[in-house]
């Protein structure tokens, strides 16, 4: 098993099996530590270091034994091939939210990570920043489109919208609903319902903003969507046939 290595593509598929027609279970990301646990052409099986969530990527180069300073706190970023002119050496590629990355140099107000690569200083913060409130971090991904096992600016599931959360803040959360509902011991009452609750059901989790309104990547709507509680319940309950399995606070964990 090699240990230790950092992502250095901006986000990369996670599947299930060594193949492009597998499943997508989740998304690694820039800076995210992982372990290879084996190779087969071109094909890495991986586990996270983060969450010790398995599966296959891509081969791509992988960067060993750097340590981030700093990491992306926008919905995603833009690099640069220099930092003299924004327009003229924009590249279309971007690093995605709790990105990681270590400042190589500095110019104006660009960050040099790696070798003609640059991003906007603005963008990133201490990499042991703490966001207290979550409410800052899920809304910047507010009208993202629902994708199952994303994680960034290109598409994200229900669960990853809550586990990135824990994942900025450099703190341990599951990846799937139902890790997820495990991980949480105190339960809540069903019927009422305040900032910070988070609502499951058997494979989907909202967070509620407020004591009416919830956030979540919900599949019917395809995207990232502010909802009424009592409504999204309701329309889960209909469409779904599922009920609330278990309301729990995000403060409790």
């Amino acid at each position: 098993m090699k240990n230790n290595f950092l992502l250095n593509f901006n986000f990369l598929n996670i599947h299930k099996f060594s193949s492009e027609k597998s499943e997508v279970v989740s998304q690694i990301i820039y800076g995210e530590k992982f372990k290879i646990l084996s190779q087969k052409k071109k094909w890495l099986k991986i586990k996270s270091s983060f969450d010790n969530y398995t599966g296959y990527i891509k081969y791509s180069n992988n960067i060993k034994k750097i340590k981030p300073t700093h990491k992306v706190f926008k919905l995603k970023t833009k690099i640069f091939k220099k930092p003299f002119n924004k327009i003229k050496f924009e590249t279309k590629k971007f690093l995605p939210f709790a990105s990681k990355v270590s400042i190589i140099q500095k110019y104006n107000q660009f960050i040099e990570f790696e070798k003609n690569k640059w991003i906007n200083e603005k963008d990133l913060k201490d990499v042991k920043t703490i966001e207290s409130n979550f409410v800052k971090i899920v809304k910047l991904f507010l009208g993202i489109k629902y994708i199952w096992g994303g994680k960034t600016y290109d598409g994200i599931d229900c669960s990853a919208l809550l586990q990135l959360i824990f994942f900025y803040n450099n703190k341990f959360y599951p990846r799937d609903t139902k890790d997820q509902i495990k991980y949480l011991k105190k339960k809540k009452n069903l019927n009422s319902f305040k900032k910070g609750d988070i609502i499951f059901w058997n494979g989907h989790v909202a967070i509620c903003l407020n004591k009416k309104f919830l956030i979540h990547a919900y599949g019917p709507k395809k995207k990232v969507i502010i909802m009424s509680i009592k409504d999204t319940i309701l329309e889960i309950k209909i469409k779904s046939k599922l009920e609330v399995i278990v309301v729990k606070n995000i403060n409790d964990i």
